[in-house]
């Protein structure tokens, strides 16, 4: 499954130190899990994070879900420890926190080798940076850590994010550019239905492929609000049909509901159509 067509509308954080946190991710249907040594984990459990996480990939049980562990930074005392233990876990990929240049990245690889490396996209250097980090060749996606970012920014709440925008979007460009993943962050107030719903929407307009989650509970907002829509799916359907009618006639051009459909349009229908695709395979 290519990663453009790989859903990872919901990717929930799991302390790598709580087993039974651990074991319940199993269950919940999330696209992806991000197993937390850095930020979820005290110092005096850092160590022993890192042996309950390795058992529990070891044992497996988290059939499709995409399996990242992010790592402490290796300029901590525990970050390289951390990535040579990742090197050798039953993990999909490992994610760098406060990734600022490309350097960090080479690093991380020569640690890890082949294993794809996720960046943690949050501080102003980062953002301005982000080119260069998507294009490295061990790059896989970015995770937006907006909390992080705010604090850099000095910014105030809003729920429209106007001052990290900049940010974000500089962190899109780079990810679309080079076709990696993107996802937005975390949404801190989780039994704030609404809010976490319009924060999604918000980040799905804009071109992210999933939401960053802190509990189980926003799960399947974020998974409603990055899948395709049944009306996406008609439409996309339609296009299709419309345009290869066209074709067949020697036109370059179709028209669904009173709209030119022209190559491009088919290009991403065709797009939504592998993604709801997936997402049903998860499903089955």
């Amino acid at each position: 499954m290519s990663q453009i067509a790989r859903p990872y509308r919901s990717v929930l954080y799991i302390p790598a130190s709580r087993e039974r946190a651990l074991e319940k991710a199993k269950t919940l249907p999330v696209d992806a899990i991000i197993f937390d040594l850095e930020d979820a984990v005290s110092v005096d459990e850092k160590v022993n994070a890192r042996r309950i996480l390795a058992a529990a990939l070891s044992a497996g049980g988290y059939g499709g879900r995409v399996k990242i562990v992010r790592i402490n930074g290796l300029d901590t005392e525990w970050g390289l420890d951390d990535a040579k233990a990742v090197a050798a876990m039953a993990c999909d990929a490992v994610l760098l926190p406060k990734v600022e240049t490309a350097q960090q990245l080479d690093a991380v690889a020569a640690i890890v080798g082949d294993k794809p490396i996720w960046a943690m996209m949050e501080t102003p250097r980062g953002m301005i940076n982000a080119p260069e980090i998507a294009a490295h060749p061990s790059m896989q996606g970015f995770v937006m850590g907006t909390n992080d970012l705010a604090k850099e920014l000095n910014t105030r709440f809003r729920a429209d994010r106007l001052p990290m925008m900049a940010g974000l979007g500089l962190c899109l460009l780079a990810a679309k550019a080079e076709g990696i993943v993107i996802v937005d962050g975390v949404y801190n107030a989780f039994k704030d239905e609404a809010g976490l719903e319009a924060e999604c929407e918000q980040g799905r307009d804009m071109g992210f492929d999933g939401k960053t989650l802190i509990h189980p509970a926003q799960v399947a907002m974020a998974n409603k609000c990055f899948a395709p829509t049944e009306a996406e799916i008609d439409i996309a359907r339609r296009q299709i049909a419309a345009f290869e009618e066209a074709e067949a006639e020697g036109q370059g051009v179709a028209v669904v509901d009173g709209k030119i459909v022209e190559n491009l349009h088919v290009v991403t229908a065709r797009d939504i159509l592998a993604k709801a695709d997936a997402i049903a395979a998860l499903i089955d």
